[in-house]
């Protein structure tokens, strides 16, 4: 049992000692909570259960404190402290903060992780770009996050499908399909025009390129008609590809991959239907309209057009349809924050379907501004449009692009500071946190080039020979990892992992300033090496959920600039 875990259960133990004695009446007591207190010598952990009890126990808070402490005779608690109006300051033996480290080394890769609930299903839909065109920064943001609280929620033991929704329907196809089109015709020498609305990026270039490479001119002479019918779905095949492979460049898997297509007509007719035997659903002016003002929305919704052409709308009540119809126990979806307005009304259609809206929660990513030198950075020099993702990782490299977009919270907008994340210094906290890994790794070298006992095998360590502040405050860090991925996962915030392991990284290098791990005492060196290795355990965990590499050694590769 984890260290809070046993304090919590001592702790309610304790309380119930105290009902029983009559000492305290009987009620509904609040659960216990605690926190590490922020300075040391107020304990290892501290808590608030005697003020929050005192409405329950009708006495003060000191005393029901008192009644608690009195209970709490344990072989593992060396003594505890009841402060200020009524606050209970807990002080740990060392054994007990030992057999964390135990807990740790034992766990390995596993450690922070919860059991699998099978039960407890999520789905999350993230990115969804359109595949007409390269992922930009925005998207970045959205693909590092949301991979990153998948990881996160399946940490905490949930049941996680992930899940890209693919706008391959709609009038954007035609469009890409007539850009494509005119950059074909252009690169064989013929005259052409890309539509007004119609794609202009280099990308599009490419794309009519890869064509030509495979099939050379053999589309020239074509109806043009048909031409553009092929080059729709070729195009398609092409940006669907270079999507796939440039999520999984930047570290970002799906478990399924969601077409649109699939919707049209079947799935948005039978949408339709229901809500038509619901009465959520009228006709005016030849068209469709969703009675969404009846769930909060501002204004009801054209749902079919008039010319009998389904909106957006209509698709994705659909797809939403589809996705409570899975079973899922709940889906959050993550979108930009220009998404704002559109929440109501799908979940005003969820409502009208007779879901639970409730199940779906939807979570907006604020906007992203890149900086050199302290000055936006808007346009790629290279295109003169706008950064794409694949850009920002020739430049900062995966492991940074993806830290930095998780370090603060979704909910803030977010200045990239292109040339900290270039960094090779403190300041840089990827850099900082994979550093404490590598360094870790360099001790196992100098300690193997000393003939030192790297043996996996923890078993014979003397714990006890780890009495330095400094070591205990760092298996204390340690041993708060599991509750804190709980945490993270409820409140939806991967950030909270990335503070987490750069406290912890921060801890270790005081830690290795402080402490010398090769040395005479052999007692203590093994010791020093399982504290290590436990810390090696943790970086690379927290690392595995934000979809962050952790380095065995530091490589300075050759860093290429966005022109």
């Amino acid at each position: 049992m984890e260290m809070k875990d046993l304090l919590k259960q001592g702790i309610t133990e304790a309380l119930n000692k105290a009902i029983a004695a009559g000492t305290l009446p009987a009620g509904d007591y609040p659960d216990v909570a605690l926190e590490v207190p922020p300075q040391k010598e107020f304990g290892d952990f501290a808590s608030n259960i005697a003020m929050q009890s005192a409405r329950v126990a009708h006495k003060a808070p000191r005393l029901i404190a008192q009644a608690i402490v009195d209970g709490m005779d344990y072989p593992w608690l060396d003594h505890a402290e009841i402060a200020g109006a009524g606050f209970i300051n807990f002080f740990l033996k060392n054994d007990v903060i030992y057999d964390t480290l135990k807990q740790i080394l034992a766990a390995g890769d596993a450690y922070g992780h919860a059991p699998l609930r099978k039960e407890d299903t999520i789905q999350v839909e993230y990115v969804s770009a359109n595949p007409t065109g390269p992922l930009h920064v925005g998207h970045g943001r959205g693909a590092a996050y949301g991979s990153a609280l998948v990881n996160l929620l399946r940490a905490a033991g949930y049941n996680v499908q992930a899940e890209y929704y693919i706008n391959d329907a709609g009038n954007q196809m035609n469009n890409l399909a007539a850009s494509v089109n005119a950059r074909y015709l252009e690169l064989l020498g013929k005259p052409a025009e890309i539509p007004e609305n119609g794609y202009h990026g280099h990308d599009i270039i490419e794309t009519a390129q890869a064509i030509i490479d495979q099939d050379g001119d053999k589309y020239l002479d074509m109806p043009e008609e048909e031409r553009l019918e092929l080059f729709k779905d070729r195009a398609y095949a092409e940006k669907l590809k270079a999507l796939k492979r440039d999520l999984a460049h930047f570290n970002v898997h799906y478990d399924n991959w969601f077409s649109e297509r699939t919707l049209h007509p079947d799935a948005i007719q039978a949408a339709c239907k229901v809500l038509e035997e619901r009465g959520k659903i009228y006709e005016k002016d030849g068209a469709l309209w969703l009675k969404s003002t009846d769930y909060g929305d501002d204004k009801d919704r054209v749902v079919i057009r008039d010319n009998g052409v389904p909106t957006y709308l209509a698709a994705d009540i659909a797809y939403h349809k589809n996705k409570y119809d899975r079973g899922f126990k709940k889906m959050i979806n993550i979108w930009g924050a220009d998404h704002h307005g559109y929440v109501a009304r799908v979940k005003a259609a969820m409502a009208a379907l007779g879901y639970d809206v409730n199940q779906l929660e939807v979570l907006l990513l604020q906007m992203v501004s890149l900086f050199r030198d302290g000055k936006p950075v808007k346009m790629s020099k290279r295109t003169g449009q706008a950064i794409t993702l694949n850009e920002l990782i020739e430049e900062v490299g995966t492991d940074a692009a993806r830290y930095f977009f998780i370090m603060r919270s979704l909910d803030t907008q977010l200045d990239f500071d292109l040339d900290l994340a270039k960094s090779h210094s403190n300041e840089n906290p990827v850099y900082y946190i994979q550093y404490a890994h590598a360094r870790i790794y360099s001790i196992y070298r100098q300690a193997k080039e000393a003939g030192a006992d790297l043996s996996t095998d923890w078993s014979d360590v003397k714990w006890d020979t780890l009495t330095n502040e400094y070591e205990l405050e760092l298996i204390k860090k340690m041993a708060a990892f599991p509750e804190e991925v709980q945490r993270a996962a409820r409140e939806r915030a991967p950030h909270r992992i990335a503070h987490f392991v750069h406290e912890l990284a921060g801890m270790f290098h005081t830690f290795y300033n402080h402490c010398r791990i090769i040395q005479e005492d052999k007692d203590l060196e093994r010791a020093r090496l399982a504290l290590v290795t436990a810390v090696r355990i943790t970086i690379a965990n927290s690392l595995a959920i934000l979809g962050v590499s952790a380095p065995e050694k530091m490589l300075y590769n050759k860093i290429k600039v966005i022109d």
